[in-house]
């Protein structure tokens, strides 16, 4: 059995958060992982994997605490990173197959899961070996196997990851956002949010993780024949999320993704990057709480007749199937009007039912 401090015998809001969590270890599969847990204990825990070369603390506490709020979240470190023990996996089946141990070791017979970047690759991974194990999916800056431009690190990612910085956080501005004025102001605020943990904050990785994780990323995205069709055997519904110019994984391979699923959503975010998610936290969270908290995931709804609190909005979206471009009149609230004129709209494509 774990204990897990974290967790209070009511099975209510625990007293911690990301920046308080305590690090625990579980031993199974030959490694030690180091995890975190905080929360709302009930319901379905929300497990992360993360991106190259990240730890637990790369994670933005703005995104993870506002998740917490109506779920139990989990992070870890896969084996040989930061600390938790063993090497680095060379693929992300194998990263996967830890997942699973991991999870398993804590007792949990079902699981959402989020995988951001490398993390995406590793949380596909664990849907197919696992599909019993992984309730719903949120596949957040990746892409499939043999995408486009994964074949190796992009031109930019290089340029990004391969630069000189007087501060090595601001490596994190290049890769996660886009250079307008609105999105660096974003990406100034997310290197300072992620920074707030100093207590018990995981060391940085070794000199043998970014080698190692490179072989996965380019074993997954080598060109192959039939590269898309592994991705017909997710049938757990996905949330797909990434941002409009992402050059880290190109957006396009976020759309290759929800193509290529049979129950997926994807969401393009304007004016951002790899790290979008960072640069709309509170879109973010409200989308992926939307998403776990419904009971159907992408329900159909009918359309109804219009009170004084509505309004009709015109909704307009290019099929690249046919070519076409269609509209079709929907009802909102003032409120959600009012919610919605505050930020600019981000595309919502869902699968076809």
């Amino acid at each position: 059995m774990i204990w897990n401090p974290t967790k209070d015998y009511a099975g209510a809001m625990t007293q911690h958060s990301h920046q308080t969590a305590p690090t625990q270890f579980v031993n199974t599969a030959g490694v030690r992982f180091a995890y975190r847990r905080f929360g709302k204990s009930t319901g379905v825990p929300l497990v992360f994997n993360m991106h190259f070369t990240g730890t637990m603390d790369h994670w933005d506490p703005l995104v993870t605490d506002g998740l917490a709020a109506t779920r139990e979240v989990i992070l870890f470190n896969n084996a040989g990173i930061s600390s938790s023990s063993g090497e680095v996996p060379s693929s992300a089946e194998e990263m996967a197959a830890n997942a699973a141990a991991f999870i398993k070791a804590l007792g949990l017979a079902k699981v959402d899961v989020l995988g951001f970047s490398l993390g995406g690759f590793v949380a596909q991974a664990l849907a197919v070996a696992e599909p019993s194990l992984v309730r719903r999916l949120i596949l957040v800056g990746t892409g499939p196997q043999g995408g486009q431009g994964m074949a190796t690190l992009t031109p930019e990612a290089q340029a990004v990851f391969g630069g000189k910085y007087a501060n090595p956080d601001e490596v994190w501005l290049g890769g996660f956002f886009t250079p307008t004025e609105a999105s660096q102001v974003a990406g100034r605020a997310f290197l300072k949010r992620f920074r707030l943990r100093v207590d018990n904050r995981d060391p940085d990785v070794d000199a043998r993780v970014a080698p190692a994780q490179i072989g996965a990323i380019e074993k997954w995205g080598a060109p192959r024949t039939g590269a898309f069709d592994y991705l017909r055997k997710i049938a757990q519904p996905t949330l797909v999320i990434n941002g409009s110019n992402d050059v880290i994984i190109y957006t396009v391979n976020s759309f290759t993704l929800q193509q290529n699923l049979p129950n997926a959503q994807l969401i393009l975010y304007p004016d951002s990057n790899h790290g979008s998610q960072y640069q709309y936290p509170a879109l973010f969270i409200a989308d992926v709480t939307r998403f776990l908290d419904a009971e159907v995931p992408f329900p159909i709804q009918t359309a109804r007749r219009l009170g004084n609190s509505d309004q009709r909005e015109k909704t307009w979206l290019f099929n690249p199937r046919t070519s076409e471009t269609r509209h079709w009149w929907t009802s909102i609230s003032r409120r959600e009007s009012r919610a919605t004129s505050r930020a600019s709209r981000h595309i919502c494509i869902p699968t076809s039912q």
